[in-house]
């Protein structure tokens, strides 16, 4: 397989990659075919997949926006994965011009590929660093120069909590991110869950057996353990919902069945 100039050199290119899955799922171009063939083998079971990530990119977009005009101009994200149309510091800067964003990631493409985009921009950056060790993100350079933790910062885990496993203990990685935000600080969170997906459950389980089989495996929530993850946060009015259905900007019903596969919410904290 040929390595394009793109994909760093301490990349395994022959393994697939979530990251790079999910940019397939988009429509992007930074994926190599085991990435493909993994998506295509989940699709089989799921053929709804790119509409449920093109919802969780849309429900993103409309909270950034919902945090900057509550007055915040400091965004984390953690697991941003592969840079696309319409990212968090797009839609922030936009909302409020000087707003500052760092993005975190543990894939090296994802990673490479954000310091391009925010090359020039001096009010972003990215951060090579894993969601489980919380402090490393937090001494970092690049949150150390963009972030000041005494302000209220929006902290977003969109799409990321779901490849986390219980053993390793998401919710005490996400209590220690909150403990060190200041008050009004929010909380972004979607997660993949078997509710509302509109399959039977078993064919539903083919799709989280692929990601099992590539070894990023898929936890799928219900919604009272996602809402966990907002102890010490108020929820955002509609509370903890259906992505489509968080402050829409067009009706839910126009919406794909696929698009009201697991949850998102926000929460703000106190």
């Amino acid at each position: 397989m040929e390595r394009p100039a793109w994909a760093p050199r301490s990349i395994d290119i022959s393994v697939p990659s979530v990251s790079r899955i999910y940019d397939y799922y988009l429509g992007g171009s930074h994926n190599f075919e085991v990435d493909r063939e993994a998506a295509r083998k989940a699709m089989e079971f799921m053929p709804g997949l790119p509409k449920i990530m093109q919802a969780n990119r849309a429900f993103m977009r409309r909270a950034v926006r919902h945090a900057a005009g509550e007055g915040i101009d400091q965004f984390l994200d953690i697991g941003s994965g592969i840079p696309t149309f319409g990212n968090v510091h797009e839609i922030a800067q936009a909302a409020r011009p000087g707003a500052r964003v760092v993005y975190v990631d543990h894939d090296p493409v994802a990673v490479a590929h954000s310091q391009a985009v925010l090359q020039e921009n001096e009010d972003a950056d990215v951060v090579a660093a894993d969601l489980l060790k919380p402090q490393e993100i937090l001494v970092s350079h690049q949150v150390q120069r963009l972030i000041d933790l005494k302000r209220p910062v929006a902290l977003l885990l969109v799409a990321i909590l779901h490849f986390v496993e219980d053993a390793d203990d998401p919710y005490r990685a996400v209590a220690e991110l909150r403990d060190a935000l200041a008050p009004g600080s929010m909380l972004v969170v979607t997660h993949a869950s078997f509710e509302g997906i509109p399959l039977p459950r078993e064919q539903a389980e083919g799709t989280v057996d692929v990601y099992k089989d590539i070894r990023n495996p898929l936890i799928m929530r219900t919604r009272e353990e996602i809402a966990r993850f907002f102890e010490g946060y108020d929820m955002v009015e509609p509370g903890l919902v259906p992505m489509p259905e968080w402050r829409p900007d067009t009706a839910p019903e126009d919406e794909d069945p696929y698009s009201f596969s697991g949850f998102g919410g926000v929460g703000r904290k106190a």
